[in-house]
């Protein structure tokens, strides 16, 4: 089955070249573009789109303001917000605001396709260095080399894991890291969560920021997904 796929941005090249991206994946089909976040509400409103590409800076109504409208609807879509800024301070607000993702613009189709496939399927997609701005604006500067509670109960593949999560990597990404299947991985997330009392992969990546464990497991750069 095809997922329907509204790309916003007040950038006409811009939006050529995300169609481009989106139609090397026969999974994928564009259905609409809008060029600011109003018109956005109002195609969205239209097409009932399963993904929306979301420019986050645009005039008139932002990506933000925007993507909060979309998470009214009774069946709203997944929000992917793209920035072409290597640190971008609305990463929060869009996050906040509803938005599945926060990515760079510069991505290549397999990203974009691994991306979208990863909200339909319930995920959050973060790019790491934008993973990197969330977590200082969340929690301030950083306490590197500090030991959260629980950290101590965690075993060596549950710390693994939470480093890579903090690392800004979907379990689909940690499975081929470590090689292991993604079910061992997803078993993993909830042992950590579970032993940290935390509830949700954002608050492990900002524990593990905080406990200096992000990025200990690999070396990131920004075209990682």
């Amino acid at each position: 089955m095809t997922a329907s796929v509204l790309i916003v941005d007040d950038q006409v090249l811009i939006r050529s070249g995300l169609r481009q991206l989106v139609g090397a994946s026969p999974a994928f089909e564009v259905v609409a573009e809008a060029g600011d976040g109003a018109e956005a509400v109002a195609q969205a409103r239209a097409h009932r789109p399963d993904v929306v590409l979301m420019d986050v800076r645009m005039p008139r109504v932002d990506g933000v303001a925007a993507t909060a409208q979309l998470m009214r609807f009774a069946a709203p879509p997944k929000v992917l917000v793209l920035t072409g800024f290597d640190v971008d301070d609305r990463v929060l607000d869009a996050l906040e605001a509803g938005a599945c993702g926060f990515l760079f613009k510069d991505l290549t189709p397999w990203q974009l396709e691994t991306a979208m496939r990863t909200v339909l399927a319930g995920g959050r997609v973060i790019a790491p260095a934008v993973l990197d701005s969330l977590v200082r604006r969340a929690t301030g500067p950083a306490r590197s080399g500090a030991v959260p509670d629980g950290l101590d109960r965690l075993g060596g593949s549950e710390r693994r894991v939470l480093a890579l999560i903090g690392s800004g990597l979907t379990n689909a990404q940690i499975a081929r890291r470590l090689h292991l299947s993604q079910a061992s991985v997803k078993t993993y997330v909830s042992r950590a969560l579970a032993k940290l009392g935390l509830d949700n992969r954002t608050q492990a990546a900002i524990l593990a920021y905080e406990a200096g464990l992000a990025g200990t497991e690999c070396g990131w750069d920004r075209d990682a997904v």
